[in-house]
């Protein structure tokens, strides 16, 4: 919604009435789904509407710890990372909660699973702990079905199609330096680094 004070803004006054304060949030959590499918698009690795036997015949064909990110085809949630494990491919559920993405596991699992403001930043996350040998173990057993504990181990993304250089390049950058701003850069250039600031 749009406050009359501030046309073409869709934050409102804190001393709006609670309903209104309401919208407000809602607004938010939309902004946050909307950012996250914005950033997922650029990636390369996000499949779209590709159903999980379709995923599990590609996944069938790649090495260990190659992911994608697909639409879930549970109406309950928004998205699914589909991985190849040990075991075969895994499907593992991305739920949206309080503002925040994060695996969808039982109870007792949730303890060790960690929650982020966009689905990049929470594969981007386990992606370098896969990495990390020191701390691969204790941080990837989180996410857990009915019957088994999945070792997430998350190594290399499967594009849809090849990345543009540009992209390529964008990416090396942001794994060199979190100070965009401040590289002598035009500002045009500047913009579009900005626009996917993540390095995977």
């Amino acid at each position: 919604m749009i406050c009359p004070e501030t046309a073409g803004t869709p934050l409102c006054p804190s001393n709006w009435p609670q309903d209104t304060l309401d919208l407000r949030e809602e607004h938010s959590d939309l902004f946050r789904i909307s950012n996250t499918m914005s950033h997922l698009e650029l990636t390369g690795w996000y499949w779209g509407s590709l159903t999980s036997i379709e995923a599990r015949q590609i996944l069938n064909h790649t090495t260990e710890g190659t992911f994608l990110i697909r639409d879930s085809s549970n109406p309950e949630y928004l998205l699914t990372l589909s991985v190849k494990t040990s075991s075969g491919p895994a499907h593992l559920r991305i739920e949206y909660n309080e503002g925040r993405f994060g695996f969808d596991s039982v109870v007792l699992a949730k303890p060790k699973l960690r929650n982020f403001e966009d689905v990049v930043d929470l594969v981007q996350y386990y992606v370098s702990v896969s990495r990390n040998v020191h701390n691969a173990h204790d941080q990837t057993i989180a996410p857990m079905t009915k019957d088994t504990v999945i070792h997430l181990k998350l190594t290399k993304p499967l594009y849809v199609t090849t990345p543009s250089l540009q992209h390529l390049c964008r990416i090396k950058i942001n794994k060199s330096t979190k100070t965009i701003q401040e590289l002598p850069l035009p500002t045009r250039l500047k913009e579009y680094l900005l626009e996917y600031p993540f390095h995977l």
